[in-house]
């Protein structure tokens, strides 16, 4: 590898962490050796770039460094037109003419020599399932979770049971054929998930929910977790207990 293409593949790592990262990680990504990391890190420091951080504890990308839109690999193309596929088909309608409008902006910045990979993507999103209706304004729903506004809606569960609820909205889940509005709701007092597609009405609050949405998301991840570590218990309980039986 070019060392100005390591370079660049040093700065979209430290671009896409969220934590510092360190110069060991760095080089298992870009196979390369620990020296050559830190010459490198020490040559984008000398360079101005934003970079903050040592061997031996991590480094970090400050805010406020961008790179030019032409540096885009192959890789990353096929995984933008692979998304902006699924979610053309996928999606609400308003999502589908924004993943159109990310594929017509990424082919309005790209070399020509890339071109070719819109044209005739090597990957391809489908399903044999056809996706069900979206019985509430989803373009109305990610607003109010960016803004963490309360939903009112009038639900009908899988028995047929019609129940009203004040929800706090901090996700939407996509399934392969149904989408699921993830949610505090205040009447169970839990984190409950709402098909779009059983909503009888909704009416979107004024109000905002009193805690910020990234603490919501976060105990709801944690949640969902311990039920998947739960489960998994079970079932190496029950495999143990089948092994024990001849």
């Amino acid at each position: 590898m070019r060392r100005a293409d390591r370079l660049f593949r040093i700065i979209q790592i430290l671009r896409r962490a969220r934590r510092p990262v360190t110069a060991l990680a760095i080089a298992d990504e870009v196979e390369t050796s620990l020296r050559t990391i830190y010459r490198d890190m020490a040559q984008l420091m000398a360079d101005r770039v934003p970079i903050r951080g040592e061997a031996g504890t991590g480094y970090i990308l400050e805010g406020g460094f961008d790179m030019p839109p032409l540096m885009l690999t192959p890789d990353e193309i096929e995984a933008a037109m692979l998304g902006a596929q699924w979610v053309r088909d996928r999606g609400d309608p308003q999502l589908a003419r924004a993943a159109a409008d990310l594929v017509a902006k990424i082919g309005a910045v790209i070399p020509e020599h890339l071109r070719p990979i819109l044209i005739e993507p090597a990957l391809a999103a489908f399903s044999l399932r056809a996706k069900t209706a979206d019985t509430i304004d989803m373009a109305r729903v990610r607003a109010a979770i960016r803004t963490q506004g309360k939903l009112s809606l009038l639900y009908c569960d899988e028995h047929g049971q019609e129940t009203r609820r004040t929800v706090w909205p901090i996700a939407v889940s996509y399934w392969e054929s149904v989408r699921i509005i993830v949610a505090w709701c205040e009447l169970r007092r839990a984190f409950r998930h709402f098909r779009t597609d059983r909503v009888l009405a909704a009416e979107f609050l004024d109000v905002r929910y009193p805690t910020t949405r990234s603490r919501l998301r976060a105990a709801w991840m944690k949640e969902l977790k311990e039920t998947r570590d739960e489960r998994q218990r079970r079932m190496d309980a029950s495999q143990g207990a089948e092994t024990l039986v001849e």
